[in-house]
C-alpha cells in the first residue's frame, strides 16, 4: 500500500485502528477486572495477598511467553489469522474465570487467557502499524494502545464495584465482560485486512525477508535491547502498583470498596489520556525526550503518592498523572520505538520479544516479588518496588537512539487525508 496522500485508504485506517483499539481495551478489561473484585474473592475462595501475586504472575508470564512466540508467528502466516481467534478465546476464558472454586482452577484459567492476550498484543500493534500512515503512527499506536488501560483500568474498577450492587455473586461480573469480545471479534472478521509486512514505512535500517530470520537477529538492533530493558522496568512499575493498590487502599488506608473503584479508575483515564498523547508528542518532539521526561514524572508521581494518606481526591490526582506517563512511554517503547528500529518484516517479532520479555519478568516476576513483600513485611512497601522500577527507567531509556521520522527523515508531523 502507498504512503502517497492521493492513494492512501485513510477511511481503511481508521476503522481498523478503532477495532484494534477496541478489541485490546477488552484484553485490559478482561485481564484487570479482577482487581477490584479480589478484596470479596479473598473471602470467598480463602486467598491471601500472595495468591493476588502469583495469579496476576501467571497471567502476565503466560502473555509474555506467547506474545515471543505469536509475534514471530503472525510475521510468517499473517495477522488476521492470529488475532480473531485470540479474541474469541480470551473473552471465553474471562467468562470461564468465574467458575473457578479455589486457586488452582483460577490459576489455570488465567494462564490460558494469557497465552490468548499475549498473542493479540504485538500481532494487533503490529497490524496498526501496518495500517497507518508513517505520519501518524506514533499517534494510532498511541490511541490503540489507550483503549488497554481506558477500559481495563478505568472502566473496570468503576464496572466491578457497581456490578457488585446489583448481581447475586462476583462470578457474574466475570460473565458480562465477557460478552463485547463476541461482537469485536466479528466484526473485525468483516473488517480486517491482511497487511504482515506488506506496508512500507521510512526506516533507518534495510528490509529483510522474514522467513529464514531468526528472534535472535532483532537483537542485532541496539534499541531493541534498550527497549526490552525499558519495557521491563516500566512495566514492573506499572503492574505493581496495578495489582497491589486496591488492597492498599482498602487494607492500609481503610477506604471504602466505592472509593477504591473511583482512586483505582485514576489508573485508566490516566493511562488513556498518556498513551494518546505522549507518543504523539513524540512524532513531533522526538521519541528519546518524550520517554525520559516520562520516566521521570512517574518516579515523581509515584514517590509522592508513597507519602500520600487517606485522602482519595489526593491519590486519585497522583496516580492519574503517575500513569498518564507510565503508560505514554510503555506505549511509545512497544510501538514506534520498537517498530521504528527493525526492518518492517520483523516489526511483530520484535515487539513480541519487547513485549514478553517486558512482561514476563516486570509484568509476571515483579507482582510475584510484591505480593511476597506483602505478605511478610507490609503492603505499603510494595510502592517502593515501583519506585524502584521508574526510576530505572530513566536510567535506561537514556541510553536509546532517536528514530522519530520527523527527526531522523524530515517527514512532516502532520498529513491530511
Amino acid at each position: 500500500m502507498s504512503v502517497s496522500n492521493s492513494r492512501w485508504d485513510s477511511r481503511y485506517e481508521c476503522k481498523a485502528v478503532l477495532l484494534l483499539a477496541l478489541g485490546f481495551g477488552l484484553v485490559g478489561l478482561d485481564r484487570f477486572i479482577i482487581l477490584p473484585l479480589f478484596p470479596t474473592m479473598m473471602r470467598d475462595l480463602g486467598l491471601d495477598y500472595q495468591d493476588l501475586g502469583n495469579i496476576s504472575a501467571a497471567l502476565a508470564i503466560a502473555w509474555g511467553a506467547a506474545s515471543i512466540v505469536m509475534g514471530r508467528v503472525s510475521d510468517r502466516i499473517g495477522r488476521r489469522k492470529v488475532i480473531i481467534p485470540a479474541v474469541l478465546l480470551f473473552s471465553l476464558l474471562a467468562g470461564f474465570s468465574g467458575l473457578a472454586g479455589g486457586v488452582a482452577a483460577l490459576l489455570l484459567i488465567r494462564v490460558a487467557m494469557g497465552v490468548a492476550e499475549g498473542a493479540f498484543t504485538p500481532t494487533s500493534i503490529a497490524a496498526t502499524g501496518e495500517a497507518s500512515h508513517p505520519k501518524r503512527l506514533g499517534m494510532n499506536m498511541g490511541i490503540q494502545q489507550a483503549f488497554f488501560p481506558l477500559l481495563g483500568l478505568g472502566l473496570a474498577p468503576v464496572l466491578a464495584t457497581q456490578l457488585l450492587l446489583v448481581l447475586p455473586s462476583w462470578r457474574w461480573v466475570f460473565a458480562v465482560v465477557a460478552l463485547p469480545g463476541f461482537i469485536v471479534a466479528w466484526l473485525l472478521y468483516r473488517t480486517l485486512r491482511e497487511t504482515a509486512a506488506l506496508a512500507p514505512r521510512p526506516s533507518a535500517v534495510q528490509p529483510v525477508k522474514a522467513e529464514g530470520v531468526k528472534w535472535s537477529h532483532t537483537l542485532k538492533h541496539r534499541n531493541i535491547v534498550i527497549n526490552i530493558a525499558g519495557m521491563l522496568v516500566m512495566q514492573m512499575a506499572l503492574s505493581v502498583v496495578a495489582v497491589m493498590l486496591p488492597n492498599y487502599l482498602t487494607d492500609f488506608l481503610h477506604l471504602g470498596m466505592q472509593q477504591m473503584g473511583f482512586i483505582m479508575s485514576a489508573l485508566g483515564l490516566g493511562g488513556f489520556f498518556g498513551m494518546v498523547i505522549m507518543p504523539t508528542l513524540s512524532d513531533r518532539f522526538g521519541r528519546k525526550p518524550v520517554a525520559v521526561l516520562c520516566c521521570l514524572a512517574t518516579a515523581l508521581c509515584i514517590g509522592l503518592l508513597t507519602r500520600t494518606g487517606a485522602e482519595p481526591v489526593q491519590l486519585f490526582i497522583l496516580l492519574f498523572l503517575a500513569m498518564f506517563f507510565n503508560f505514554g512511554v510503555v506505549c511509545m517503547i512497544v510501538g514506534p520505538m520498537t517498530s521504528e528500529s527493525v526492518p518492517a518484516a520483523l516489526t511483530s517479532t520484535a515487539t513480541g520479544l519487547v513485549v514478553g520479555i517486558g512482561e514476563v519478568f516486570g509484568g509476571g516476576v515483579a507482582p510475584a516479588i510484591a505480593g511476597y513483600i506483602a505478605l511478610h513485611y507490609g503492603i505499603e512497601y510494595t510502592l517502593y518496588l515501583s519506585l524502584g522500577g521508574a526510576v530505572a527507567g530513566l536510567l535506561v531509556m537514556g541510553l536509546f537512539r532517536e528514530t522519530a521520522p520527523s527527526k531522523v527523515h524530515g517527514l512532516p508531523q502532520v498529513v491530511s487525508s
